[in-house]
């Protein structure tokens, strides 16, 4: 595995670029078929109202969630830098931690998310007609909640040490068992919203199931080290530092979530929200490939920068950019042209269908430039950079789309609310234009003469 890592340093960036990029995009392909999959069988075994009150549901998922991305990604990247500068111990010493902070705080949010389950559903935008549904989705959901932030975590961990293949391999089981379990207990079992979530959770469970012995079989460089009752609390800071744009990112989502329910409730009622709720599912699929690029360049990034590669470092960044953008515009193409069949695959309601269409336009209007904002956001992750990372996942969500989601429906109605994401991409793509332009001369610099020496010798 040692020698795994130092790959990352020698093979040529396209080579690596693929080596990490594709089991990246299709193992959070398949998690996103997956989470298609599940809007499908509910639309079609339970009806709109249950599609609607995933939507309302998905806010409190993305908080619960949001420790272990934060964790786990932070954690990533410093052992992706540890192993570029060959401190094997410190990286160990750090997966440690990530261990324990996801395990603590898993289970803090989900007895508080328990506790105060319906307030917390109502405060989101649950109607009378949709909180039982709501309800019983969520409360199931969260008992699992453990296994899926140790799946999440542990999975950006492995492909920090440069093993995507076995990060891929976790989700394409874990999201296989779930659709095929998600038919049987919607439909055999007439379970309804209480049969997915029960699928959702066995499948999570036999994911992190899988990683454990993944990490217990000797097969990564990491292992298991119990750290003690008490964790080193400057280990925390820096996880937490960097992470910290990851939970931004996440808990904006959620907020950004709440303001377009109640504003969708307002102007639109139920429907629009399961509009919103299954559009959000076509958008999570339809950005997938472009996070494949942004997970598959973080390690070579972070391993590079550690070793002060910065050609390599930059070489990455640049196609990066390119392949993501190229993907961006044909997410757009696609969309401008089929969002009514799109929609119908999930609602055989005209209305649903009819509005989505319109709304699908607005929402994916700067679809283009997605690519360079997600890429730009997941550079200063992979180099550390904690501030501006934060920034740049605070940015579109907290700055520009919520308060647009909040006033443009005074002027435009119903309308107000999709037109509020074009204009968000476009400010947030701009902000991170600035920054990829003012720090060119650090993105861009020259590599020690030391470094290149050592690249030579690694190259044989």
């Amino acid at each position: 595995m040692k020698q795994q890592s130092s790959q990352l340093g020698a093979e040529r960036i396209p080579k690596l670029m693929v080596r990490f990029s594709v089991p990246a995009f299709i193992g959070m392909f398949v998690m996103a078929f997956y989470n298609i999959a599940d809007t499908f069988f509910i639309a079609r075994g339970v009806g709109t109202l249950a599609v609607a009150a995933l939507s309302i549901a998905f806010p409190l998922q993305l908080i619960v969630t949001a420790f272990a991305a934060a964790i786990g990604i932070g954690g990533a990247s410093i052992i992706s830098r540890r192993l570029g500068a060959g401190k094997l111990h410190d990286a160990n010493e750090v997966f440690g931690h990530v261990i324990w902070l996801v395990g603590f705080l898993s289970i803090i949010m989900a007895a508080l998310a328990l506790t105060f389950l319906d307030p917390i559903l109502i405060t989101f935008g649950a109607t009378e007609n949709v909180l039982p549904y709501a309800r019983d989705y969520v409360s199931i959901i969260l008992y699992g909640s453990l296994f899926q932030a140790f799946m999440m975590a542990a999975n950006n961990i492995i492909r920090s040490e440069g093993n995507a293949k076995v990060a891929m391999l976790t989700m394409i089981v874990s999201a296989g068992i779930n659709i095929i379990l998600n038919p049987i207990f919607i439909f055999w079992l007439d379970m309804g919203v209480s049969g997915a979530a029960i699928a959702t959770v066995i499948s999570q469970a036999i994911g992190a199931a899988w990683i454990f012995f993944y990490f217990k079989t000797g097969k990564s460089s990491l292992t298991f080290r119990w750290i003690g009752v008490m964790p080193n609390w400057k280990v925390v800071k820096e996880i937490v530092g960097i992470g910290s744009s990851t939970f931004v990112r996440q808990v904006a989502g959620s907020i950004m979530f709440i303001a377009v329910n109640w504003m969708l409730i307002v102007h639109g009622g139920d429907y629009a929200v399961a509009i919103f709720g299954i559009i959000n599912r076509i958008m999570m699929f339809a950005i997938m490939p472009m996070f494949g690029i942004v997970q598959g360049m973080q390690p070579i990034i972070g391993y590079n920068f550690g070793a002060k590669l910065y050609h390599r470092v930059s070489d990455t960044l640049k196609l990066g950019i390119v392949v993501s953008t190229m993907l961006a515009i044909f997410v757009w193409t696609v969309v401008m042209i089929f969002p009514a069949a799109m929609m119908a695959i999930f609602s055989t309601d005209a209305a649903v269908v009819d509005g989505g269409e319109e709304a699908m336009r607005w929402i994916f209007l700067a679809a283009p430039i997605l690519g360079f904002q997600m890429v730009s956001g997941g550079l200063y992750q992979a180099l550390g950079k904690a501030k501006i990372s934060f920034i740049l996942s605070m940015a579109r969500q907290l700055l520009f789309l919520i308060p647009l989601v909040l006033i443009l429906p005074s002027f435009f109605g119903l309308a107000g609310v999709w037109i509020a994401f074009p204009i968000a991409d476009l400010l947030a793509f701009m902000l991170s234009l600035f920054f990829v332009l003012r720090d060119r001369s650090t993105l861009f610099q020259k590599t020690p003469v030391s470094a290149k020496l050592r690249e030579a010798k690694m190259n044989g």
